[in-house]
């Protein structure tokens, strides 16, 4: 039974919102810390998390608050890697590139 039908007079949008919001603080929190501990003064922001336009924005009140610079690609090329790795396989499938099922992931592997 999921935590919806124990209660279902909980709102879903304030539930996500708090999610979200508990996640950016452990990210600006985690970021700050880095800026102490390593004296860095730039922070790159990728992938599709960054085209989150609360991530964004918090980030930016961060490198007010911390004189960081940060950076990230326009939001059109904030998206999910998932397009992109089955691009790749497709590319290796039609050259003949394929494995067997002993195949292991490599999370290192160069594209």
């Amino acid at each position: 039974m999921n935590l919806y039908h124990k209660n279902p007079n909980i709102n879903k949008n304030d539930l996500c919102a708090s999610f979200q919001k508990a996640i950016i603080d452990m990210l600006i929190t985690n970021t700050r810390q880095a800026i102490k501990n390593l004296k860095i003064d730039k922070v790159a922001l990728a992938g599709g998390v960054s085209a989150n336009i609360h991530i964004r924005n918090s980030f930016e009140k961060l490198a007010e608050e911390e004189n960081l610079k940060v950076y990230y690609p326009e939001r059109a090329l904030c998206t999910d890697n998932a397009a992109m790795i089955a691009s790749a396989g497709y590319y290796n499938f039609i050259k003949g590139n394929i494995s067997d099922l002993t195949l292991n992931a490599v999370p290192n592997l160069k594209i």
